[in-house]
């Protein structure tokens, strides 16, 4: 049920109440203590569809998704010790957030790959998870980079790879020791 009066021709909604917005706060304190990076970005124009399908993409790749006020922001990052002295000042006008726990890479991927197929989605800046304020230009070199799984994957192809070296060269040496073999033994 949604709560409302008309006024002046128009609808204009209640507030939300002191026990939601300190539930809110709680939540987004919980999200950024934990966070490794926080992204945000501007989604007017979105449509409700379209923050229903970033939420998805996100859901997959360990990043939450959140709507909330940049006032109650404001607020959730004073309760963070990390980032009580963090610059606030970007966060102003309609703001998503993105935040992962697992991935420093992940927010400003997904919000970067959005943002290429819906032109609404600007990404605004970020928070690293030191409490350092992003510009929206370091969020999408941060976007390019490679993910923490990508990575991991390259530096275990890489430790592998004399493994597999040795191990062709000795096989090769082995089949021609063979034919070797097996020549002498057919003359």
């Amino acid at each position: 049920m949604l709560n409302s009066w008309f006024i002046q021709g128009r609808f204009k909604f209640m507030a939300i109440s002191r026990d939601k917005k300190n539930t809110l706060v709680a939540d987004m304190s919980e999200l950024l203590a934990s966070a490794k990076t926080t992204v945000f970005a501007k989604y007017d124009g979105l449509t409700v569809a379209d923050v229903q399908k970033l939420r998805a993409q996100a859901r997959e790749a360990g990043v939450v998704i959140k709507v909330i006020k940049n006032r109650l922001v404001r607020v959730a990052l004073l309760d963070v010790e990390t980032y009580k002295n963090t610059d606030t000042t970007p966060l102003t006008g309609q703001l998503i957030y993105a935040v992962s726990a697992e991935d420093e890479v992940a927010p400003a991927k997904i919000l970067n790959e959005f943002a290429k197929t819906n032109p609404a989605l600007v990404i605004a800046g970020g928070f690293s998870g030191e409490g350092l304020l992003l510009s929206a230009d370091e969020v999408n070199a941060l976007a390019s980079l490679p993910s923490k799984s990508q990575l991991i994957g390259e530096v275990v192809a890489m430790l592998l790879s004399p493994v597999h070296d040795i191990t062709n060269a000795l096989s090769g040496n082995l089949h021609a020791l063979l034919d070797g073999v097996e020549a002498k033994a057919t003359s």
